[in-house]
């Protein structure tokens, strides 16, 4: 199957098909670049994925140079950025060549910045293999490292030359990395399609269970609505693209706490963000309250945390306001927030202060009963 994402001169293929790491040679081919290809990966992904990758590569007359970084979110900072781009440079890799990120989100995005720096602008190949990289980060162009301030704040939008999703790759990944991963595939339920989410809600132990059918049906799903958002509002000048933001703001603020680190996944993040987005939409009475519950039990159901106090992070509501106030939707001190009227009716707005969503926040991590709103 193949999915495009219309953007005229940076338009490129996403190919879905098990089997496809395989055919990784044949599909790079239009190409160009040398014969020599800096292949990015971590020591995980390596010992997993990295010598398939490299027979095709080989087969098609490449030569594999691979990059072993070490695995975890700690690995998009200055320092693994600076290793990789001297490295990379050391190959003597142009800009007509083409690097291949082969790993999750982290791999995706260090490396794809590294492309978007190097030499001002090299192409990158997208070859994820977790659930959230596949239909999630490697789509859309966004790189990024993390800095002490919070996530994702340094990077560029560098748009892949192909993306290369193999779901058989998913069978080695640990079963709390695949739960992850489906938080974004219901995110797309929860902004804009309804239906999708009743698929997803009946569907949930199937795709859990990695079952083929429903896996691809959702891998498909996700990427084909994050696809045409991407073409409608690559930069996120129209506000269309913050809408896959859903559940991040407070997402990345619970990240920062827990470090950055395996305390807590990015999509245990995301799930738990947009349980608080809903609920706190109920909690402004834009949202009814069923819905918000809803949604609630669906994350918890997928064994997501639904609960900011389940987590086990030691914080309050003010500290995790700041990080948020750090968010790159920031915009003259007011906070672009996404919030839903019901299940998928997501939308962008500025109109809640910081002082309103400190008091939620206090709260959710009291365990207090929510103020007012829809029934």
């Amino acid at each position: 199957m193949k999915i495009d994402v219309a953007l005229g001169s940076r338009s490129y293929p996403i190919h879905i098909a098990p089997g496809a790491l395989a055919e990784a040679g044949t599909l790079t081919a239009g190409l160009g670049g040398r014969a020599t290809v800096a292949v990015v990966t971590d020591e995980t992904v390596a010992a997993l994925h990295l010598e398939a990758l490299r027979t095709a590569l080989e087969a098609s007359g490449r030569t594999v140079e691979a990059i072993v970084l070490p695995p975890g979110e700690a690995t998009k900072s200055w320092q693994h950025l600076e290793r990789l781009t001297e490295r990379l440079l050391a190959l003597g890799v142009e800009r007509g060549d083409f690097i291949v990120a082969l790993g999750g989100g982290v791999i995706g995005d260090l490396a794809g910045f590294a492309a978007a720096i190097l030499r001002r602008g090299c192409r990158f190949v997208q070859v994820p293999t977790t659930l959230l990289s596949q239909v999630d980060s490697s789509v859309g162009g966004k790189t990024a490292i993390d800095s002490a301030a919070g996530k994702n704040l340094i990077g560029a939008f560098h748009q892949p030359s192909l993306v290369l999703i193999d779901p058989a790759v998913l069978a080695t990944l640990p079963p709390r990395e695949l739960r992850a991963g489906y938080a974004e595939i219901v995110k797309i339920g929860l902004i804009g399609d309804a239906s999708f989410f009743d698929w997803c809600d009946a569907h949930l132990d199937a795709v859990l269970a990695r079952d083929p059918a429903a896996l691809a049906r959702a891998i498909e799903a996700a990427v084909r609505a994050k696809a045409q958002v991407v073409a409608a509002d690559e930069h996120e000048t129209t506000g269309v693209r913050a809408l896959l933001n859903l559940g991040h703001t407070f997402g990345h603020a619970l990240e920062s706490e827990a470090g950055f680190s395996d305390t807590l996944l990015h999509g245990e993040a995301v799930a738990c963000g947009m349980v608080l987005a809903f609920r706190l939409s109920a909690e402004l009475g834009l949202c009814p309250r069923a819905d918000a519950e809803r949604v609630a039990a669906h994350v918890a159901r997928a064994g997501l945390p639904a609960d900011p106090r389940g987590i086990g992070l030691s914080t309050d509501a003010a500290t995790l306001v700041r990080h948020m106030a750090q968010d790159k939707k920031m915009q003259r001190g007011r906070l672009g927030l996404i919030l839903a009227r019901g299940i998928g009716q997501a939308f962008v707005t500025k109109d809640v202060e910081l002082a309103q969503i400190e008091a939620f926040l206090g709260r959710a991590l009291a365990g207090a009963a929510p103020a007012g709103g829809q029934p």
